[in-house]
């Protein structure tokens, strides 16, 4: 079976995209520095699995490191994950966002270039839409970037594809994800963000545990059905099965082509936080508040050419996004 390298194998994606690989038969190698995850995921992958994880500890940009690498084994293909990742913080620390970034994705691509590995998935995001005037969202709308996080992507999305039209050895899939959300349905891994969270179901799974006081929900008068801000939430599993079929097929792509993962309809702040108090039985603290700047009424994607290339579609309901982030938060059993 082939061999896969994943650069950020122990984050929230990474490792359920381990999981997908591994349950498919295929073989692991995986890379992270734990900057923001934990060297113990590995052992709970292979709890999940029953399968060995093949893992090695270092920053993607140690070009030796990773030389070393590629030399104990035959790499197939890539999955590029590892990179700093939060909106907020990158306007507070662009620099390092570009250094890590691209860094690191410049360093990849130098070594799979000297050892004759021209396949690659890209870890890219819905950011680089901008603020999309486009419902839903295609791989074909403008593209733009309002922070250095969504700037970083967009670059590397640049760099790639004028990587592949110089030379055509290169299959290259740029994978925009939406919202990623949910857990394993094990419990045994999940998301784990160091430091305070910015996205949606984190932020109410501190609430929940009592980390947080109560959920601040930005805005009550969007023109959305509710008035709340609607987005496209893909549960973690079916996004690391969009993974897997990106993989698979890469050998049908020639050069690098921009494919959307996401569930195509939109789910409300309302909606998300009403189904949490249904699956807990209780009601959670919130409020609202204003506007954020910047903040888009809705954004969802569209996701038919996923399904046209690869057959891939989402499966999971909003319920058992809800369900799996509370049985890993310890909330269900």
């Amino acid at each position: 079976m082939p061999t896969y390298l994943l650069t950020g194998a122990a984050g929230f994606i990474g490792s359920h995209t381990c999981v997908a690989l591994l349950e498919a038969g295929h073989e692991v190698v995986a890379i992270d520095n734990f900057a923001n995850s934990h060297a113990d995921v590995y052992e709970r992958v292979e709890q999940i699995t029953g399968r060995s994880v093949k893992h090695y500890d270092f920053d993607v940009r140690d070009r030796s490191q990773l030389a070393a690498v590629f030399g104990r084994h035959q790499i197939d293909g890539v999955i590029h994950f590892a990179g700093l990742k939060a909106v907020g913080e990158s306007v507070e620390r662009p620099w390092e966002y570009y250094e890590v970034n691209l860094g690191s994705t410049m360093t990849l691509i130098s070594v799979m270039r000297e050892q004759d590995c021209f396949n690659l998935v890209f870890s890219s995001s819905a950011t680089v839409y901008g603020e999309s005037k486009i419902l839903p969202i295609p791989e074909s709308a403008p593209l733009s970037a309002s922070n250095p996080y969504g700037r970083s992507k967009l670059i590397i999305e640049d760099m790639l594809r004028d990587l592949s039209s110089s030379d055509n050895r290169w299959h290259i899939a740029l994978l925009r994800y939406f919202n990623p959300v949910g857990a394993h349905p094990s419990g045994l891994i999940g998301e784990d963000p160091k430091g305070r969270p910015n996205n949606l179901f984190p932020v109410i799974t501190q609430v929940i545990d009592g980390r947080l006081p109560e959920l601040q929900i930005f805005g009550d008068d969007y023109d959305t059905p509710d008035g709340t801000g609607v987005r496209d939430y893909i549960h973690v599993c079916d996004l690391a099965g969009g993974h897997l079929a990106a993989v698979e097929n890469l050998g049908g792509l020639g050069g690098a082509h921009a494919i959307n993962l996401g569930s195509g309809n939109g789910h409300s702040v309302r909606e998300v936080l009403e189904q949490f108090q249904a699956v807990l039985g209780r009601s959670l603290p919130h409020c609202y508040v204003a506007r954020r700047p910047g903040d888009a009424a809705s954004c969802y994607a569209d996701a038919s050419r996923a399904a046209e290339l690869w057959s891939w579609r989402t499966t999971k309901t909003l319920q058992e996004m809800v369900e799996d982030s509370c049985r890993w938060g310890g909330f269900l059993k």
